[in-house]
């Protein structure tokens, strides 16, 4: 989307809704607008700075090389022992952290050209969808399509019948009952007393009796069960069920049958609640089942971003620059572009508004309300939030969209966020007939690539940006559990953002369990030859993990060494050996089971320990209710894979415990950058046996200072900032009763959460990545001009 001149105020022709407005309605608006802007009048614009008008499409600013920086701060910022350096408590590799502790503080601000849309919608997008003012197109809604979203679709729920199969082969929207087409979801009905009741899954079928009392029950796919409609109340009915009679155990129901769908809470989907949005619309518009359904003049994802016909003054926070009133004079009858010049730090983020099939249409049409997010509401609208660790990728874009280093000018912007919400896609990829793709190979990470692909073609061939540079300054989210390894070809010169940094140096195959994400039968001219991580250029983040109110009210993250008792800490599946365990020899890639058969410290299913079993030494898969409490009363803790990667690096920072890594080859959060030699200890695979005596070999002040570093950065590893950005939201609702996790995280100490070091990894990567040092547009000397131009 290059930038354009924008007219507006003007009188157009009668095919626009606002035409036959009068002149001075027109000035009214233009006041309005202008009224938030500290600015003079230029002639044909409201353009309010001096701003440069031609593209340039190199970086601006660019510094020297990393070497020559780093030659220059290298006396003012030595490393320690451990070849770290120090920038705002956090130990980096030394040439980063000399790089932020001598320019990213000290970066100036520059103004950049926000450019406001004034191209309205065809058919105002029929109420069916949001306008986009910017490039005048319809986002529709789930089951709307067309131009102006005018055209109903017929979104089916079940797959083609046949006399086995009357209702068609399991599929996640299987519907025996009345399936809503715009959604693919089941429900109730017309003729029954609660038709909005959701008949999801299992509810609507015959419940197989198991064999044993302790077996399972099991689902007849093949046949419905009708007494889900029944109004006799012998049998286990549903639609029909008062809830009050339920309650009061008057009737019975089908305990199958549950309250799966968003925005319904009670277990007989009796309360409308809140549903999930992404910043829940920002507060301009309303959450329509994941959706956000924007206020008049609004746009975007989150309704963000303004257009020329919103109220200025409740314009983003971000945007809006000191006010200044101009001088009106003639201005009625002029074309105007609307340019609002704002303050700003580098690096700038430009996010792409997607068409909604790669992000609302997947929280939208979601069937069940905990999938790929990271809360729900509650019957009072409170926040719940959940253990998804897929929900950083939700957690990471709010950020970004409320961050002040957004901008809405592709050609001001330092990068390009493709923002495909891949966590909700590959938990849906075949829950309705209308998003199975005959080529994917039943793979969800096929299908994802699928995705992906669809995106870069719809950015490369809409937009200019990705061509000035081969898509380098852009970045992908992958936050599935094997992260980038399935990334189309076409966009690995791209930043990936993951939570698994295989390196393939020795895990060369997909290293999942599960046969759906495996991705080693992926055809190489969708895939081609990349490996699945490369350091370079990409990064791991945090998995999300939620605000446990007591932990941070504990500062169990602060806990003295003192009170920690076990010298090393471990809880989770171990594989088929012990009881639950994954049936799969490929599990873990079998690092677990090699830990287990060592040191562990619960029996296996014949009996055993682990061969060298100790007393301080914790290796079980017995689920602990004070799980956090014996992490924060270890030492080290184990951060070994699960099916891909896990949550278990996230678990010891957030509670003080040095995390002691055993997965060759694949990186944690952020280990390209910072020093983990300063906080962590890493295993080789094949040294697991001699575990306990790397421990028992460190000295006291050698642990002393890994936790001490522990305790300075564990914020690193947490999604502050978007429950900051929710605490706002909840305060406004209920201003008299905070909730604790609100209360807790904002009384946090004011460091550096993940998205602050993600914008810290980006400023760096901006003035030192290679592939921008051919770019230079000078040579730059002397160590104040460097950091002064680091903005």
């Amino acid at each position: 989307m290059a930038k354009e001149t924008v007219t507006m105020f003007t009188i157009r022709s009668a095919k626009c809704p606002w035409a036959s407005v009068g002149a001075a309605g027109a000035l009214v608006m233009l006041v309005t607008a202008v009224h938030v802007f500290m600015v003079p009048i230029l002639p044909s614009s409201l353009d309010f700075s001096g701003a440069r008008r031609s593209v340039d499409h190199r970086p601006r600013n660019v510094l020297p090389g990393a070497g020559v920086v780093d030659s220059r701060l290298r006396s003012r910022f030595p490393a320690d022992s451990y070849e770290a350096v120090t920038f705002r408590a956090a130990p980096w590799k030394a040439e980063i952290g000399r790089w932020l502790a001598g320019c990213h503080a000290e970066s100036s601000a520059v103004n950049i050209t926000e450019v406001i849309g004034t191209k309205r919608c065809e058919k105002d997008c029929s109420g069916n969808g949001v306008c986009n003012y910017d490039l005048g197109e319809c986002r529709c809604f789930h089951g709307y399509a067309g131009k102006g979203c005018e055209r109903v679709l017929k979104l089916e729920c079940n797959l083609p019948s046949s006399p086995e199969w009357p209702v068609g082969p399991w599929i996640v929207s299987i519907c025996p009952a009345h399936c809503d087409t715009t959604r693919t979801m089941c429900f109730c009905g017309p003729g029954t007393k609660y038709p909005d009741r959701p008949v999801a899954e299992a509810c609507g079928f015959k419940t197989i009796v198991p064999a044993k009392p302790d077996d399972p029950k099991l689902t007849d796919w093949t046949t419905p069960d009708p007494d889900v409609f029944t109004t006799n109340s012998s049998k286990l009915g549903w639609c029909n069920v008062d809830p009050e009679d339920a309650y009061s155990s008057k009737v019975r129901f089908k305990e199958e049958c549950h309250c799966k769908y968003d925005g319904l809470w009670g277990q007989f989907c009796e309360t409308h609640v809140e549903c999930i949005c992404i910043n829940q619309c920002s507060g301009h518009g309303h959450c329509r089942g994941g959706f956000c359904q924007c206020d008049s003049g609004y746009f975007g994802i989150d309704c963000s971003i303004p257009s020329a016909y919103s109220v200025a003054y409740e314009w983003p926070s971000w945007l809006q620059p000191p006010v200044n009133l101009p001088d009106l004079k003639n201005l009625s009858n002029i074309p105007i572009n609307v340019n609002a010049i704002v303050e700003k730090k580098r690096p700038l983020i430009y996010v792409y508004d997607l068409p909604a099939e790669f992000d609302s249409h997947l929280l939208e049409g979601r069937h069940y309300k905990l999938e790929c997010v990271n809360r729900i509401y509650d019957e009072k609208n409170r926040t719940i939030w959940t253990r998804q660790l897929y929900g950083a990728q939700m957690a990471l874009y709010e950020s970004i969209l409320a961050s002040p280093h957004r901008t809405l000018n592709g050609d001001e912007a330092d990068y390009f966020y493709v923002p495909v919400l891949d966590s909700c896609l590959i938990t849906r990829s075949d829950d309705a007939p209308h998003l199975q793709m005959p080529e994917d190979l039943r793979l969800r990470s096929y299908h994802t690539l699928e995705y992906y692909r669809k995106a870069y073609d719809h950015i490369a061939q809409r937009y200019p940006y990705w061509n000035r540079t081969s898509g380098r300054d852009h970045i992908w989210f992958f936050s599935w559990d094997e992260g980038a390894c399935y990334a189309p070809k076409e966009i690995w010169n791209s930043m990936m953002l993951v939570h698994w940094g295989n390196t393939n140096t020795k895990h060369e195959k997909s290293t999942t369990a599960y046969w759906a994400d495996n991705w080693d039968d992926i055809p190489l001219d969708r895939r081609g030859n990349h490996p699945c991580f490369d350091p370079r250029k990409d990064l791991v983040l945090p998995a999300w993990k939620e605000p446990n109110p007591g932990a941070i009210w504990l500062k169990l993250w602060a806990r003295p060494r003192i009170n920690r008792t076990t010298l090393f800490y471990f809880n989770g599946n171990l594989g088929p050996a012990y009881e639950k365990g994954r049936r799969e020899d490929t599990y873990s890639m079998g690092i677990r089971q090699k830990l287990a058969a060592e040191f562990g410290s619960t029996p296996n299913k014949q009996g055993k320990l682990g061969r060298q079993h100790t007393a301080n030494v914790t290796v079980t898969y017995l689920k602990s209710e004070m799980y956090y409490e014996e992490l924060a009363s270890s030492i080290f803790c184990g951060v070994l894979p699960g099916d891909g990667w896990s949550g278990r690096m996230e678990d010891s920072m957030l509670q003080g415990c040095i995390p002691v890594i055993i997965q060759d080859g694949i990186l944690l959060p952020y280990e390209n950058v910072l020093n983990y030699n300063s906080f962590s200890v890493r295993i080789q695979e094949d040294d697991i046996p001699n575990l306990i005596g790397v421990l028992q070999g460190m000295n006291e002040t050698q642990i002393e200072f890994m936790l001490g570093n522990v305790r300075q950065i564990w914020q690193r590893f947490f999604y502050r900032d978007t429950m900051l950005l929710e605490a706002e939201r909840q305060k406004r609702l209920f201003p008299e009763e905070e909730a604790p996790w609100s209360v807790e995280v904002s009384k946090l100490e004011d460091g550096d959460d993940v998205f602050a070091t993600f914008i810290q990894v980006l400023h760096y990567k901006l003035y030192n990545d290679p592939w921008r040092q051919g770019l230079l547009l000078e040579n730059e000397t002397g160590l104040p001009n460097i950091c002064s131009k680091a903005s």
